[in-house]
Order: C-alpha cells, then structure tokens, then sequence
C-alpha cells in the first residue's frame, strides 16, 4: 500500500473528477450517516470533505483493517512521509488526485493529519487505558482532528464574530468546539463497539471507570449486563452528551452553507446514544444505529437550528 510499483509508477494515476468519484464511493459505502449530511453541503466542500474522509478511512485501516496484522510503526512512518509528499502535491495513487486537488483549494494544515498518525501508533501498542485523560488524548487523535481539518472548508460565517478571519487558527475560531465533536463521535463509537472491540481483545472504557462502578474486565468479555453496567453505560452517555452540547455553540458560526449539514450529522450521531439506551445498553449482542425514518425526521429540525440558532 506504501510503496509504488514500478506499474503504478508508469502508469496515468486517475483525473481530479474521477478521483472525487472514487472517494465518493468510498464514503458512501462505508459512512451512511456521515455521507447523508455531505449531500446537504455545496459542491465543492462536499467533494472536498469526501477527500479528506477517504484519507481518514485508508489511515485507520492501516491499523484496524484486514492488512493491519502486517502494520507496524514502520509503516505509519512510511504513511507520513507519503502525507508530506501528498501537501507538497504529488499524490501516489488514485485516491490522493482528489486530496491534493482539495490541498489546493483550501489552506488545511498538515498537523491534524500528523497528529491521527499518531493516534493509530497508540493503537500498535495500547488496548487499555487507565483514565480519561488518557483516553481523551487518544479520542483527540483519532477524531479531535477530523474536526481540524474540516474547518478550512467548512469556514465560518461573514456575520459572525469570526468575520475576519483569515483560513488560519485563531482566537474567533470555534476550534475547541471542533475538537469536542469530534471527541462526542469517537466516544459514541466506542460505546456503540464495545462487544466488537471486546472480541478483539481491547477496552476502551477507562479502566478507573471500570473500577468506579465495580465492574471487571472479566465481566466486559463475558457481555455481563447488570445494574453495575447499565449505571457505568449511563456514566459514559452522559460524558458523550456533555461534549456534543460543548460542541454546539462552534456550529452557529459556521458558514451558513454548511450549518445545515454539521446540525445534521450532529443530531445524527447523537441518536446513536439514544438507540444503546433503547437496546438496554446492550452493547455486546445488539448494533445500535440510527432508523431511515429517524435520519429523514432529523433533517427538517436540523435545517430549523441551521436557520435560528
């Protein structure tokens, strides 16, 4: 995956519009929800958001795919250097036309992109951790900088505070508030997958947390359900909901184009929480995700807080 072959050197990599198809397709078949609210954005930002999400995608399978076993830190290093020859626009497959191109068109800083590297290093090495802090740092990484890298495009409103700003990071720019959805969406992941990652040998839970509830790693691979869980369960909803509230706020200075989206994929993915609640926080049997009919009813009263809030 890291290294080219003499084929593929020689070869006519893919056109821009091809390549914006191919991450299309990409985000399309693997983010149902997330591929939802692109669909709400402008052109260019739509195609844009495709491209980074697809870069995102090919990172964490480095680790979490079906090569991962082959992964080590080696490799995430090589993955690096790619990224550096990506921003300095030349891309090496098919996939990376569409990321130079949006490289291009907006001024997205390299570091979000260093930083989830790092992020999938810890996941080489780490398959606990013993507190939030901890956690949070790893949930950062991973997810925090998602919301980093989308900003440029994203952009903010001309009516707002943030008025001046400049495509760069400073104080008038919700970057906290970014952070903290994307932190609220990794946090939902992990409470969605806690059967899934179980199977694989790792906790995501803070293990302090664990303890606080009385509640052993023995009892999270044998699927225990019982008061201590659902009270340890209810304890991390109420952490997750807490960070998408904190995230609100970054929404209303957004760039009006695209508040109707971020609304969206934010009440969407806060569903997710409600859906574990209605499985009885049955999380090792049963896949929490969010109905057709409930994403269709999210729309309009997302659209409504894109409007007056």
């Amino acid at each position: 995956m890291l290294q080219l072959s003499k084929l593929q050197c020689m070869r006519t990599l893919a056109s821009v519009d091809d390549s914006y198809e191919l991450c299309r397709q990409v985000t399309a078949s693997y983010a149902k929800n997330f591929y939802l609210g692109t669909q709400l954005m402008p052109e260019a930002k739509r195609r844009a958001i495709w491209a980074i999400y697809v870069w995102c995608r090919r990172t964490d399978e480095l680790v979490d795919g079906p090569g991962a076993a082959a992964t080590t830190p080696e490799t995430l290093d090589l993955w690096e250097k790619r990224l550096e020859s990506v921003f300095a626009g030349h891309p090496h497959d098919d996939y990376d036309v569409a990321l130079v191109d949006t490289l291009s068109r907006f001024p997205i800083d390299i570091q979000p992109f260093r930083e989830m590297i790092a992020g999938q290093q810890m996941d080489l090495y780490r398959s606990r951790y013993e507190t939030f802090e901890e956690l949070n740092l790893y949930c950062y990484r991973v997810a925090g900088t998602v919301g980093l890298m989308s900003m440029s495009v994203m952009g903010v409103g001309e009516s707002s505070s943030a008025a001046n700003w400049n495509w760069h990071w400073g104080n008038r720019i919700p970057k906290e508030e970014a952070i903290a959805l994307g932190i609220a969406k990794q946090l939902t992941n992990i409470l969605r997958d806690v059967g899934e990652d179980a199977r694989r040998g790792r906790i995501y839970i803070p293990l302090e947390d664990l303890a606080l509830f009385n509640y052993t790693e023995e009892d999270l691979f044998n699927g225990v359900i019982d008061n201590r869980w659902r009270e340890l369960m209810r304890f991390q909803i109420q952490r997750a909901r807490k960070l998408y509230a904190s995230a609100e706020p970054g929404i209303k200075v957004l760039s009006p184009d695209i508040r109707w989206t971020v609304w969206a994929a934010t009440m969407l993915y806060s569903r997710i929480l409600n859906a574990i609640e209605r499985n009885q926080y049955d999380v090792f049997q049963k896949r929490a995700y969010v109905s057709n009919s409930q994403k269709l009813l999210c729309l309009p009263a997302a659209w409504m807080k894109s409007k007056v809030l």
